[in-house]
């Protein structure tokens, strides 16, 4: 009887040494629970959005087109600079020095916008990059918690195991011998089981500053974002798509088809788009793909303002 106790008492030993270890974890990871990643200083953008009347934009800038494309021009009046370009329209029947000199001046306006803008984009994609870093620590954490969860389980099964064996070859009464081997069989089995269909670890995430809100409401309700670079997402003349839908609309498309099972109710009430609340490791998982694909959406918004570059150096060139 003396060796059942001892095997009695291992479990709870063991739990013991690892709920020590899972505290050290829980005082270390604090620092996870609010986002880092928000800049120190918080700038007033502009709630103000270029206009989406993109084919009357077009249209009166007809002249423009033999010489920008028409995501170029869209940009151009986006940052304000259609009226720089037609002033250098205008200087460039004047080939005098002073008339080249000002179209120089002008043209260096327009790249500050330019510059401006491109720096928009890096730090929006700079903070998904590091909210993406900052859950996938967090997911990291969970997933090691659920592991150790299962190797918990895994050893207590085997201690079962080796308890009613153990148990069974002492006592001599073959029905009660056969009775602790069921009884070690089933524990060992619930126990086997609960590996194979774990609910996982919970965790707190906090991120009144959320990234993903706007996107899926496809409105810019906070100043997470820059008017300019709201207005990359959601322009459909912007995508790359052939199903008329802007960058915004065709990412939302595919997280609701891949991350929801296109169950919108169950997106809605997600608390992926909310200020945060209890994360599962597939949660945290699935946040940390939806902010590196909005991450790589921002950056290939470079492209169109490397098209506009290179549209303005071929319009302003000296001969």
């Amino acid at each position: 009887m003396r060796k059942i106790f001892c095997l009695l008492f291992i479990p709870i030993f063991l739990a013991s040494c690892v709920s020590r270890k899972k505290q050290t974890i829980k005082d270390n990871i604090l620092i996870l629970r609010d986002s880092y990643c928000k800049a120190p200083f918080h700038y007033n953008y502009s709630n103000k959005i270029p206009s989406y009347n993109s084919d009357s934009i077009i249209s009166a800038n007809a002249a423009l087109k033999k010489d920008f494309s028409d995501q170029s021009i869209l940009i151009l009046n986006a940052l304000g600079n259609l009226d720089e370009i037609q002033k250098i329209v205008q200087l460039k029947a004047d080939t005098s020095l002073r008339a080249k000199l000002k179209m120089l001046q002008l043209k260096n306006v327009v790249n500050n916008k330019i510059t401006i803008s491109l720096t928009e984009l890096d730090a929006v994609a700079a903070e998904f990059d590091c909210e993406g870093e900052r859950v996938a620590q967090m997911a990291n954490y969970v997933d090691n918690l659920n592991s150790d969860r299962n190797n918990r389980f895994v050893t207590y099964s085997i201690i079962a195991g080796a308890a009613a064996s153990i148990a069974s070859g002492i006592i001599r009464s073959n029905s009660l011998g056969n009775a602790i081997d069921i009884g070690g069989g089933v524990i060992g089995a619930g126990l086997g089981f609960v590996t194979l269909k774990p609910k996982g670890k919970k965790v707190e995430f906090v991120h009144d500053r959320n990234l993903l809100r706007d996107v899926w409401n496809e409105k810019l309700e906070s100043p997470n974002f820059p008017p300019f670079v709201w207005y990359m997402y959601t322009e459909k003349r912007f995508a790359s798509y052939a199903d008329s839908l802007s960058i915004l609309q065709n990412i939302k498309k595919r997280w609701l088809q891949f991350n929801f099972n296109n169950d919108i109710n169950a997106a809605n009430a997600s608390v992926l788009f909310n200020s945060g609340g209890v994360y599962r490791s597939e949660d945290l998982h699935n946040r940390e793909s939806m902010l590196n694909q909005m991450q790589s959406a921002t950056r290939t918004i470079n492209q169109s303002i490397n098209y506009l570059l290179l549209d303005l150096d071929r319009f302003i060139l000296l001969e």
